[in-house]
C-alpha cells in the first residue's frame, strides 16, 4: 500500500494517535510529587507508579503487539483504546494508593495501540519507510514529551485528576480519527497465538539485526526514563523549585528534537545506519556529561535536553528502519521483540534512576546514565564490527 491522494491523511492521524495513547505511559512522572502530596506517600512509593506504567506497557508489547500479525489490526486498535478510556476514568476517580498501581499497569498494557500503529507506516510504501516510521515515531515521541506539559499545566490548574480526564476525551478523538482513516490490513499469520508467541522468540536467533537494534534501544531509552523521572526531583529540588507546570514545560524543549528526528529517516533509507548511530549515540553521551559538569545551571539544561533527545529519538528512527526491512510479514512480532526490550529498558532506567536520586541526588543520577550511554556506544561499535 503506498500514500495516495485518497489516503495523505494516513500517517499525520497515525502520528496524532499514536501520541495522544502512548503519552498514558508517561502523565504521571512530572507530576509525581503531586500526587505523593494527595495520597500522603513518600516519592519513592508513588514513583512505582511510572515504573508500573512502563512494566505494564512492555508486557503489553509482548502478549499483545503480536496479535497484529494475525487479527485485524484496525479492530484491536480501536477496542484497546476503549478498554484505555475506561480505565483512565476509573484512575481519575480513585486516590486508593493500591488501586492507582493496578489502574497504572493496565493503562500501561492498554497503550500498546502506539506501537500497533507504528509498523503499519511502514508498510505504506517501501521506498518512504523511514520518513514514513520517523513522521509515526515523532508522534509518538512528542506524545510522551508533551505529555509532561500537559500534565504540569493541567495539575496547576485542576488537580492532578485532570490530566486523566483529558487523556480519555483525546484518545476518544483519536479513536474516531482512526475509525474513519485507518486502512484495513488483512492479517498474514494464520496459525495459534500460542504458536504466534513462538515465531515471535524465534525471530530473535534469526535476525541478528534485530538483537542488535534491541538491546541499543534497551539501553538508550533506559537512559532517557531515567533522565525525565529524575529531572523532576531535580527541578522541584533548590535551587530551582520549580512547581509542576514549569517542569512540563521543559518538554517543549524535547519536542523540538522530535521534530529533526524524520531526517535521520531519511539517512537510513540512504543506507548511512551507523554513521547515524555514532552521531546519535554520541550527541546522548555528550549531553550526559555536559550536565554532570554543569548540573545547576539552566542554559547547560535546556541546551543538553534538545540534544539528548535527539540522539535518544534519532537512535530510535535508525533501529527502526533497520528491524522492519528485515520480513514485511511480521512486522508486528519484530516491534514486539525490540519494544519488549526497548521497554524492560524504561523500567530498569527508571528503576536506577529513582534508587540514584535517594542514595546521591542528581549527581548520581547522571553517573548511572553515563554507564548506560557508554554501554550504548559499545553496542553501537560491536554491531559495526558485526561481533554481536
Amino acid at each position: 500500500m503506498s500514500i495516495n491522494k485518497e489516503n495523505k491523511w494516513i500517517i499525520p492521524v497515525m502520528a496524532f494517535s499514536a501520541g495522544t495513547i502512548v503519552a498514558n505511559v508517561y502523565y504521571s512522572q512530572p507530576i509525581l510529587r503531586n500526587i505523593a502530596e494527595t495520597l500522603g506517600k513518600s516519592e519513592s512509593a508513588v514513583g512505582k507508579i511510572s515504573v508500573l506504567a512502563q512494566l505494564g506497557y512492555g508486557l503489553g508489547m509482548f502478549f499483545l503487539l503480536p496479535l497484529g500479525d494475525k487479527l485485524n489490526r484496525k479492530k484491536l486498535i480501536l477496542c484497546i483504546c476503549l478498554t484505555l478510556i475506561v480505565m483512565l476514568l476509573t484512575l481519575a476517580n480513585t486516590t486508593n494508593y493500591s488501586l492507582l498501581l493496578i489502574l497504572s499497569f493496565v493503562i500501561g498494557v492498554c497503550s500498546t495501540p502506539a506501537q500497533i500503529i507504528l509498523p503499519m507506516s511502514a508498510a505504506l510504501g517501501k521506498e518512504n519507510r523511514g520518513k514514513n516510521v520517523g513522521i509515526v515515531f515523532s508522534g509518538i515521541l512528542c506524545g510522551i514529551l508533551g505529555s509532561r506539559l500537559l500534565s504540569g499545566l493541567l495539575t496547576d490548574l485542576w488537580g492532578w485528576q485532570s490530566v486523566f480526564i483529558s487523556s480519555a476525551l483525546l484518545v476518544s478523538i483519536s479513536s474516531l480519527l482512526l475509525f474513519f482513516v485507518l486502512p484495513e490490513v488483512p492479517s498474514k499469520f494464520k496459525g495459534t497465538y500460542l504458536g504466534l508467541l513462538k515465531s515471535t522468540i524465534t525471530l530473535i536467533g534469526k535476525y541478528k539485526i534485530l538483537r542488535q537494534a534491541s538491546l541499543l534501544g534497551a539501553f538508550t531509552f533506559g537512559v532517557f526514563c531515567s533522565f525525565w523521572t529524575t529531572l523532576t526531583f531535580h527541578l522541584s529540588d533548590a535551587p530551582f523549585n520549580f512547581p509542576a507546570s514549569t517542569i512540563g514545560l521543559f518538554g517543549l524543549i524535547a519536542i523540538g528534537g522530535a521534530l529533526v528526528a524524520p531526517y535521520f529517516g531519511k539517512m537510513a533509507d540512504k543506507g548511512q545506519v551507523f554513521k547515524n548511530l555514532y552521531l546519535t549515540v554520541g550527541m546522548l553521551f555528550l549531553s550526559i556529561l555536559v550536565m554532570w559538569f554543569f548540573p545547576h545551571s539552566i542554559w547547560v539544561l535546556i541546551i543538553a535536553i534538545f540534544f539528548l533527545d535527539i540522539g535518544v529519538q534519532a537512535t530510535q528512527i535508525t533501529n527502526f528502519t533497520r528491524i522492519y526491512s528485515l520480513d514485511e510479514e511480521a512486522h508486528s512480532r519484530l516491534n514486539t521483540v525490540y519494544m519488549t526490550t526497548y521497554f524492560i529498558g524504561a523500567g530498569t532506567g527508571t528503576f536506577f534512576g529513582l534508587l540514584s536520586w535517594t542514595f546521591g541526588g542528581w549527581n548520581l543520577a547522571l553517573s548511572q546514565m553515563l554507564i548506560w550511554s557508554t554501554a550504548a556506544l559499545f553496542v553501537v561499535w560491536l554491531s559495526s564490527k558485526n561481533k554481536l
